[in-house]
């Protein structure tokens, strides 16, 4: 049966491959063959996928496989090979589950669109190179699925090119992008020309014995390309606008997986090629890099007026959380960084999902065109409702549980080590909790409750192909928070043993005993269970964070009265005077997209900063993307002791 199974990840990629080839064939020919393939290519894919959990989660195999029989020759690997342990099935299921779920969410949601065979054919070919990404044990192979990856979502984001602004979203995420395939080509190159191999295991091995200057501007080049397809700040400048202009289906794809290729590989380099996450600078700066993700993601949802901007910019604070966890260093932050994304995959997908149904039903996504829509769509209403409190880090719900882990591993580090800096970033991660809860209650109001407008009146709840999807997912935002122990024991840890021990991959791919020749040593190795999370005393530290938290939103705000409007130097006339009942009726001048617009007044400068530097112009971005992965290459030759 082993020998059966071990042909199932290559299948799973081949399948979705081959459909994206019918569907350009087929897809024009007939509606029913366009879904027929569609819906069987990402079926029999997840099938052969979740087919792999026993041998990999539960008995702890890695498997491999060579293609075309190319196993390695005297030690030395030659051919590509696909190796997947628990940390890469981890990642091919969320993979796997978003595009079967986003799949059956299209088959409504486009079908006002034109031209669905190269939807159709895009969309597979995004699937098939984000799976075949995360399963390959071929770094340039990585890299070529990068490049199919990078490019499919490029004509997704275009697919709608006549609604405004999709065509500018495509080239500036064609722009951005690229560069970040270059750094990463560039970095792969670096690697063949000193080690001669292409193959991670046996990089690994190679790189065990020491890192050169050249090896450690790969890991430079590496590190900043992966961080451009994770979105990391100054990386994400493409996102907002990518996520916005796609479609809804795609948008949950983009965010459940297309990101999380980035983050699995930033995990894959740093953890098991370089090995090179021992060094606390490194893990600084890339808790650094996370941190700065996800406050400057949250504060500028806080600002957006169109619900499918908001999100994405969320999207990208909650990578951030991932990536600061995950770049902790320890089992504790490595589960919560992997249980974050898992967890990001559900609430947001399903977040996504119900933007999507608001625009299917209504015609628009503008927070100030919007309202009341509970009363015409009371499943989505509940759909979305479930998303925002998992994303707040509300309990029961899946995201408290995974930031409490986030939490928790970060002050965990404070206490071990003495050192401030992961006192700033618990608190930091907490303060973007609340702001994010808040977020989400400006969209509860301004989309599902308040006044319904005239115009909205015909509106109708979404055909149930659409609820179904957000229905499975609520369902997972649900039982991540509730039965987190079994997600902890069968996915987390595993997953987690699988970073820390490279030892074991190494071996798998290149013949027992490989790693012990070459001086591979797992850290961490021991005691690689999750530890309990759950501490009653953290809980009260906790509490104190966020009234801190609460305090200092008091504190920076408007502390005089009788504030002069910002309208030509005219006096408050009462507009926004509180009212109780019986005065002359006046229309609000503060919208539901603006529930906040105190704070976004008092942070005038920083929301003028953050404004001037999404400009929207490439070029611009471009600079961006170049001087932060020059900065970073530089940081890292100096953790590396190269200068």
């Amino acid at each position: 049966m082993k020998e059966f199974i071990v042909h199932f990840p290559v299948l799973a990629v081949m399948v979705l491959f081959l459909g994206a080839f019918l569907a350009e064939i087929f897809g024009f020919r007939s509606r029913i063959a366009r879904r027929v393939i569609l819906l069987s290519c990402v079926s029999v894919s997840a099938a052969m996928i979740f087919a792999l959990i026993p041998a990999v989660f539960l008995r702890g195999e890695v498997l491999t496989y060579w293609m075309g029989a190319w196993e390695p020759a005297a030690g030395y690997a030659i051919g590509i090979g696909y190796e997947i342990d628990a940390l890469g099935l981890f990642f091919a299921l969320l993979v796997v589950t978003t595009f079967c779920l986003s799949a059956v969410y299209s088959l409504r949601y486009m079908e006002r669109d034109r031209h669905l065979g190269h939807y159709t054919t895009l969309f597979l070919m995004l699937c098939g190179s984000v799976l075949g990404l995360v399963l390959t044990g071929d770094i340039f192979n990585l890299f070529v699925m990068v490049e199919i990856m990078t490019f499919a979502a490029v004509a997704l984001t275009a697919f709608r090119g006549s609604s405004h602004g999709a065509l500018e979203a495509a080239f500036k995420y064609l722009v951005i992008g690229s560069i970040g395939s270059g750094m990463t080509l560039s970095g792969i190159a670096l690697l063949y020309l000193q080690c001669h191999t292409l193959n991670m295991a046996q990089l690994s091995a190679v790189l065990s014995g020491g890192l050169t200057p050249a090896s450690v501007f790969a890991l430079g080049l590496m590190t900043a390309g992966f961080g451009v397809k994770a979105f990391l700040v100054p990386f994400h400048t493409p996102a907002a606008d990518a996520y916005t202009a796609a479609p809804s289906s795609v948008s949950m794809v983009f965010s459940g997986m297309v990101n999380k290729a980035g983050v699995y590989g930033l995990i894959r380099l740093v953890y098991t090629v370089f090995r090179a996450m021992d060094r606390e600078s490194l893990q600084i700066t890339l808790i650094v890099l996370g941190t700065v993700t996800m406050f400057a993601g949250v504060t500028m949802a806080l600002a957006q007026h169109d619900f499918k901007r908001l999100l994405a910019f969320h999207s990208i604070s909650q990578i951030g959380y991932v990536i600061t966890a995950v770049s902790l260093g320890t089992v504790l932050g490595v589960s919560g960084g992997l249980f974050h994304a898992m967890n990001h995959t559900l609430f947001k997908g399903l977040l996504f999902l119900c933007a999507g149904a608001v625009y299917y039903a209504a015609g628009t996504t503008d927070l100030d065109r919007l309202g009341g829509l509970s009363k015409k769509m009371p499943h989505t209403t509940a759909f979305f409702l479930i998303g925002a409190f998992s994303i707040a880090g509300l309990p029961p719900f899946n995201g408290f549980a995974s930031k409490w882990f986030i939490y928790q591993a970060a002050w965990s580090r404070a206490v071990s080590t003495g050192n401030f800096f992961y006192t700033v970033v618990t608190v930091t991660a907490v303060i973007v909790s609340v702001m994010t809860l808040a977020s989400f209650i400006k969209v509860t109001q301004a989309v599902f409750f308040g006044q319904l407008p005239a115009q909205l009146s015909q509106v109708r709840e979404v055909p149930l192909t659409m609820r179904i999807p957000m229905a499975v997912l609520s369902l997972g935002c649900l039982a991540g928070g509730l039965f987190y122990p079994f997600v902890s024991e069968t996915l987390l840890a595993p997953a987690a043993k699988a970073v820390f021990t490279p030892s074991v991959y190494i071996d798998a791919m290149m013949g027992a005993g490989t790693a012990q020749a070459a001086g591979v040593t797992d850290a961490a190795a021991a005691a690689l269970a999750v530890p309990g999370t759950w501490d009653p005393v953290l809980w009260l530290i906790l509490l104190v964070i966020v009234l801190l938290a609460f305090f200092l939103v008091i504190l920076t705000g408007e502390k005089t009265r009788g504030a002069v409007l910002d309208d030509g130097g005219q006096e408050d006339d009462g507009r926004y005077a509180t009212f109780f009942g019986g005065e002359r009726a006046l229309p609000s001048h503060v919208s539901g997209s603006d529930l906040f617009w105190g704070f976004r007044k008092n942070w005038d400068g920083y929301f003028r900063i953050a404004q001037g530097l999404h400009s929207g112009r490439v070029n611009d971005y471009a600079s961006y993307a170049v001087i932060g992965a020059v900065v970073l290459i530089i940081v890292i030759f100096l953790i590396f002791g190269f200068r």
